[in-house]
């Protein structure tokens, strides 16, 4: 068995106060991805940048306070890499990589936007340059007998089902019909599979993150943007996948939940 969980975290160093670091130490998980790390790996507290039983990689942005992926590994993987080949955005700590046992495993920060901003701008450039690399990825591990899997803060809502209010976002970032054509391409044209989607076809949600702004996680007002997007092959190992929902407002340590696939041998 391969578990798999991917969080953003929303500033490490405070979901470490809050209650990451218990979290971790209760995980089944062999694998956790995290994203919005933003910290130097010296910035962190030693139980967190290196804890006891895991093996950990950290990608860090060169703008300070930004972005940051990590990856937490039960074993030491074969091989670590840090972004996709960009010239733009193999410093900005949203693309982490590490090869394990017949898999390929990453954590993927992908940014935000925001509609008439330059941030959507840079939006647009990443995913223009990180479509043609999902399919390379997929071809180089299928080459060498491997699978996929990309865990991560996706930023983007693919279908109404995926957001509480999406007749109100249809305008707004991550929700938009050129950015959700993108995400059908990484399915149909990249031949990935959104593996929680394809547990629960039917569901509205599992949400994995809500605003921390009025009732919006009492009322369960979320967007499915956290997503393990794996081959074909591995998906179909998937026994289940499900959000690690807080249960209460006072105890989430970040504004996302964790999500979680269990994938058979």
């Amino acid at each position: 068995m391969l578990t798999v969980t991917s969080v953003n975290v929303n500033g490490l160093r405070a979901a470490a106060k809050k209650g990451f670091v218990e979290w971790l130490a209760a995980t089944g998980a062999d694998v956790v991805c995290l994203q919005e790390v933003r910290a130097e790996p010296e910035q962190l507290p030693e139980g967190v940048r290196n804890p006891e039983g895991w093996f950990t990689a950290h990608a860090p942005s060169s703008a300070k306070g930004r972005a940051g992926v990590s990856l937490y590994t039960r074993r030491e993987p074969d091989a670590v890499r840090t972004g996709f080949g960009s010239a733009e955005f193999d410093g900005s700590g949203r693309y982490l990589e590490a090869d394990l046992p017949g898999v390929t495993v990453a954590s993927l920060y992908l940014p935000s936007g925001e509609v008439g901003t330059d941030k959507q701008d840079e939006k647009y450039r990443f995913m223009d340059e990180f479509l043609p690399y999902l399919r390379d990825l997929r071809a180089r591990a299928a080459a060498d007998g491997r699978e996929v899997v990309v865990c991560g803060d996706w930023n983007i809502a693919h279908r109404e089902a995926d957001l509480k209010n999406w007749r109100a976002n249809r305008k707004s970032s991550g929700f938009l019909p050129e950015e959700r054509e993108w995400l059908s391409r990484v399915y149909e044209e990249a031949g990935y599979v959104d593996v929680v989607r394809a547990l629960h076809p039917d569901q509205d949600g599992p949400y994995s993150w809500w605003s921390y702004r009025g009732r919006a996680f009492d009322n369960d007002t979320g967007w499915r943007i956290d997503l393990l997007v794996a081959t074909p092959g591995l998906a179909a190992r998937a026994a289940k996948a499900y959000v690690e929902r807080a249960d209460s407002h006072p105890e989430r340590w970040s504004d996302h939940a964790p999500v979680t696939a269990v994938f058979q041998p």
